[in-house]
């Protein structure tokens, strides 16, 4: 009954529904999101998804505006190059 689906997975195919947002979707959303003037609800349409869409993908949105903000400009620490003695 699930040869099928036994072969997918020994071919590494993806199994289910596809992802409703692509990398370039989720960074249109977060610069979308970055400005006042806009909201979640009407970038939504836009982007063809629904606001739990849009908060699932971009789960820094549930920290508020501040922590989208702060997540976008914040630089990332150095790492060390090499052991620490």
């Amino acid at each position: 009954m699930h040869e099928g689906l036994d072969a997918a997975r020994d071919r590494d195919a993806r199994l289910g529904r596809p992802p409703a947002m692509t990398e370039e979707r989720i960074r249109h959303a977060r610069d979308l999101l970055t400005r006042p003037e806009t909201t979640v609800t009407s970038i939504a349409p836009l982007l063809s998804v629904s606001r739990n869409t849009i908060y699932k993908y971009v789960p820094e949105l549930k920290g508020g505006r501040l922590a989208l903000a702060m997540a976008a400009t914040t630089p990332e620490l150095p790492r060390p190059a090499g052991p620490v003695k």
